[in-house]
């Protein structure tokens, strides 16, 4: 397929994701059903969230002619080795491969196994030369490169079988937000949204806020209660439970509005249903610190001027564009070299 085939196909994809299509339907339905983490509400989110920021025409012409995707390249098998955590999460390592004209060898997590069978299904269906650029299978073989994520665990046992091959192995990672103590009930609002989107399960999710001394936590809490029908989900719910229980056995200091507890801890990730903070004294020394953990943050959310750190807006964390990579590394400059 030329470069403007697997464009055309792309878009029509994107078509397909917000067309309301019942069968799509279905298989959230059944994607539901496998992991009570991945609700129908979030599914949707997720596709039309990849419609609207990947899957137009204009935006996908201006990113491969950033890098200059040939227009039938030699195709390299391309491993991906894909997370489950949210919603079609591996879906911009596909995209990458596809749009860069290699071929997809995928070993999807058992968390989120039928959405994109489906996704590559149709795209067989409405073009039958694109049939060999995707191959989902058990176990991860007969591959030239590599793109794994996963957890810390999981990242060594990647560098080990993978390690002579070309790659990218993603370890375990957080957005963070840092505070002033002048954000508006808005912007605390839209915080929240970083926060519980996905149920806070992303790369992307704030686990972690900087504050400063003397912040004053009701208006937090109070903006993040306009969430507290996460508390609906039965899995959030017993999370949130345990963390209470385990807080309260253990005296450890707390704050708590009924759907999320906030603990004062330097770990950037925090456990579901709970968000950490830690205090600063002055916005340089922040930097510092910060620039010293950047293997740990995947974006940071704030209103302020930090120097050379790169700030997403409140509410804009799980709103990734084609070229927010994940870890910081460029995914298609890795593809269009190999």
């Amino acid at each position: 397929m030329t470069l403007a085939q697997r464009i055309a196909l792309l878009v029509q994809l994107g078509e397909y994701l917000v067309s309301g299509d019942e069968f799509l339907h279905a298989v959230m339905h059944r994607t539901h059903y496998n992991n009570r983490w991945l609700t129908i509400e979030n599914c949707e989110k997720a596709v039309k969230a990849i419609a609207q920021s990947f899957l137009q025409k204009a935006t996908l012409e201006n990113w491969a002619k950033q890098y200059e995707v040939k227009d039938e390249p030699t195709p390299k098998k391309v491993g991906i080795v894909m997370a489950g955590n949210i919603p079609l999460v591996g879906f911009h390592d596909l995209l990458a491969v596809f749009l860069a004209g290699h071929q997809a060898i995928i070993k999807l997590s058992d968390k989120d196994k039928f959405l994109m069978p489906h996704l590559i299904k149709k795209m067989g269906d409405w073009e039958a030369q694109s049939t060999p650029y995707f191959e989902v299978i058990e176990r991860l073989t007969g591959f030239e490169a590599v793109i794994a994520t996963g957890s810390n665990n999981s990242a060594r046992y990647f560098e080990q079988y993978f390690g002579k091959y070309p790659n990218i192995i993603r370890k375990n990672r957080n957005a963070i937000a840092v505070l002033d103590g002048t954000e508006t009930k808005a912007e605390l609002y839209a915080l929240g949204n970083d926060v519980f989107e996905y149920f806070g399960l992303g790369c992307r999710n704030v686990s972690k806020i900087y504050i400063p001394r003397g912040f004053k936590f009701e208006p937090l809490l109070e903006a993040f209660h306009e969430y507290n029908s996460i508390v609906l989900n039965t899995k959030y719910k017993n999370n949130f439970d345990y963390n209470y229980a385990m807080f309260m056995l253990n005296k450890v200091k707390y704050k708590a509005n009924g759907c999320i507890l906030l603990i004062e801890n330097e770990a950037i990730t925090s456990r579901i249903a709970s968000l950490h903070y830690e205090y600063y004294d002055k916005a340089d020394n922040l930097v510092d610190a910060l620039n010293n953990r950047v293997e740990e943050i995947q974006c940071v959310v704030s209103k302020m001027n930090l120097p050379n750190i790169q700030t997403v807006a409140f509410g804009k964390a799980q709103q990734p564009s084609l070229t927010d990579y994940a870890d910081g590394v460029d995914t298609m400059e890795f593809l269009i070299n190999l």
